[in-house]
């Protein structure tokens, strides 16, 4: 059953920071990042050559702090350019971050991409956001995003589009899936939701216990935690508040990794 051939040749990743893949760093932190959407690509380039068909031809051009309004305007545009099969459209996350979030909005301009995607015969993958329940100052955040996963799961049944179920994810629920800025997943995390997106895609997972949760650890002492909460703030809530009152993004200046279709290796 891992072996079913998917039915798309032409795939383009949309997004943010998630799907540029912060922060999967096989060749170090500097160098172009990898993240779920490569690998979903991979699997899917994998499937395709087995069955004796072509790569599939592969572009993302996710920037790392783009909110949801500049994903649609700038990228969508320039996916439909490139005469997709399949896109990814994921955003809303660097929004939801906001207390003046207006995620009914958000969903409103969200839904009128997947139908303009849709009526260019386009298959649009969707992503839910990740439950913040286990991180104390994320979990602000919860309300929103729930009302924003509401949305998306209701306009993927309207316009007949898949979602990645990120929210529903148990494994998430562990920090060790989690970079040090508690934002940003690991190379494992990436690798995860990866295989939820061959599951969203109605495919069968290449590993069976892609979702299983790590072996527990034992809890942290409460002054280690303080530590590492105090140093997480120094280190990250801090500078993205410096940016964010300056008016700026960590993606200023940046370009799409892969900006053209291009067999997948």
């Amino acid at each position: 059953m891992s072996n079913q051939t998917p039915p798309w040749s032409r795939y383009v990743a949309l997004g943010d920071s998630f799907t540029e893949g912060l922060w999967d760093s096989p060749d170090g932190p500097e160098a172009p990042q990898r993240g779920w959407a490569d690998l979903l690509a991979a699997h899917l380039s994998a499937r395709r050559s087995a069955a004796g068909e072509p790569p599939l031809q592969y572009a993302n051009l996710a920037i790392r702090g783009r909110l949801l309004r500049p994903i649609l305007v700038e990228q969508v545009p320039a996916a439909l350019a490139l005469g997709p099969d399949l896109v990814s459209l994921v955003g809303g996350g660097n929004d939801t971050l906001r207390p003046s979030a207006d995620v009914d909005r958000m969903a409103r301009n969200l839904e009128d991409a997947v139908v303009r995607l849709r009526r260019a015969g386009v298959d649009v993958l969707l992503a839910t956001g990740m439950d913040a329940v286990d991180s104390p100052l994320m979990r602000a955040t919860r309300s929103r995003v729930g009302i924003y996963n509401s949305h998306i799961w209701s306009m993927a049944r309207r316009h007949g589009a898949y979602v990645v179920d990120v929210w529903g994810m148990r494994s998430l629920r562990d920090w060790r899936m989690w970079s040090e800025d508690r934002i940003h997943l690991t190379t494992e995390g990436h690798a995860r939701v990866a295989q939820a997106a061959l599951v969203g895609l109605g495919l069968a997972p290449d590993q069976e216990d892609w979702d299983d949760p790590l072996t527990p650890l034992r809890p942290t002492p409460r002054m280690r935690k303080a530590r590492e909460d105090a140093a997480w703030v120094r280190a990250h809530v801090y500078p993205w508040a410096t940016r964010r009152l300056r008016g700026r993004s960590s993606g200023d200046q940046r370009v799409p990794k892969r900006p053209d279709l291009s067999p997948l290796d």
